[in-house]
């Protein structure tokens, strides 16, 4: 600790020497790195509230999974308050649309970092905006695995987010092999303290015929356990043609820690979403809303009407039509 101690004050008395000419900032951000790979004491804003914070909030906002809700906390917890993990938390989400996915990515965020507004320390990639265009996979490649190197030099517990995997380009992704693993070693950082969140419909048929099957048989639907549904999920994932881990290393290689099934919504869940999106408006009250609007959504299969095609995506573009 004494040794420690010294460290910090040397490092901080040269940034402060070396901050007073533009040509000196490498210089300071070189020692803070030496400092970080000594000491592996580099956390940035790092400021995990998991009990208190992320898990009351999955179960106040996140609904009807039992699943997503047990994996993620568990799995962050245990990855946390590991001083030193063998290698980065590799999570992978899945499941139909409006689900509740990228809801928990943000939450997820918010809760490691404390704040509700935009963290630099969380990386959001979304095929569409940054990788449109398959034909640039190599340079896509190369501007990735650069990006990642930069960021976890600069933090080494920071989070990078890969939504709406199924538009990304094959192959791609596959470039972050090296990092999910326990034996690459990213320069001046401990990359293994980094957290990797993959969202995806892939897998969603699945999920949803356990769901019903699970229906049908009388079963209640928290009885669905995880170990029912991860293998199937990375078997179809790892086939599925149109989508980003089509036969991917990562998935070969086994480095997902976990691959989280988002179950299909009921229309109790639907109702749920759409008080909230009322009561967001002052407008609690307003049965006849909740009424008209799960009254008017599709749900499948056509006859037994169980679960939402669209889950809450819509709810609250629906709310704002009917107020």
């Amino acid at each position: 600790m004494e040794v420690l101690e010294k460290m910090t004050a040397v490092f901080l008395a040269l940034s402060v020497l070396f901050s007073n000419s533009l040509s000196s900032v490498a210089s300071a951000f070189k020692f803070k790195a030496v400092y970080c790979t000594i000491s592996n004491n580099c956390d940035c804003d790092f400021h995990p509230d998991l009990q208190a914070g992320l898990e009351w909030e999955l179960y106040r906002n996140v609904y009807g999974q039992h699943l997503a809700q047990e994996a993620v906390s568990e799995r962050l917890a245990e990855f946390i308050n590991d001083a030193s993990p063998e290698k980065p938390l590799v999570l992978s989400f899945h499941g139909s649309s409006g689900t509740g996915k990228t809801m928990v990515s943000w939450l997820l965020g918010r809760y490691l970092y404390g704040s509700a507004m935009i963290i630099p320390h969380v990386h959001r990639f979304i095929p569409t905006l940054h990788f449109p265009y398959p034909h640039r996979v190599p340079q896509y490649k190369k501007e990735l695995k650069a990006w990642v190197e930069g960021n976890l030099t600069a933090c080494a517990r920071s989070v990078f987010v890969f939504d709406e995997m199924d538009k990304m380009p094959p192959g791609l992704i596959d470039v972050l092999v090296p990092f999910l693993g326990s034996s690459h070693v990213v320069y001046q950082t401990n990359y293994r303290k980094a957290i990797y969140v993959f969202i995806s419909t892939a897998g969603e048929e699945q999920i949803n015929r356990l769901a019903l099957e699970a229906r049908r048989a009388g079963r209640d639907r928290e009885e669905i356990r995880l170990e029912e549904l991860e293998d199937a999920i990375a078997q179809a994932v790892f086939n599925k043609s149109c989508n980003g881990f089509y036969h991917s290393e990562i998935i070969q290689e086994k480095l997902v820690d976990c691959f989280v099934p988002f179950l299909p919504l009921t229309r109790r869940h639907v109702e749920r979403c759409v008080r909230r999106e009322l009561c967001l408006r002052g407008q609690c009250h307003r049965h006849d809303i909740i009424e008209a609007i799960t009254g008017a959504m599709t749900f499948s299969p056509e006859r037994e009407r169980l679960f939402s095609h669209s889950g809450c995506k819509t709810v609250p573009a629906k709310v704002n039509y009917y107020l």
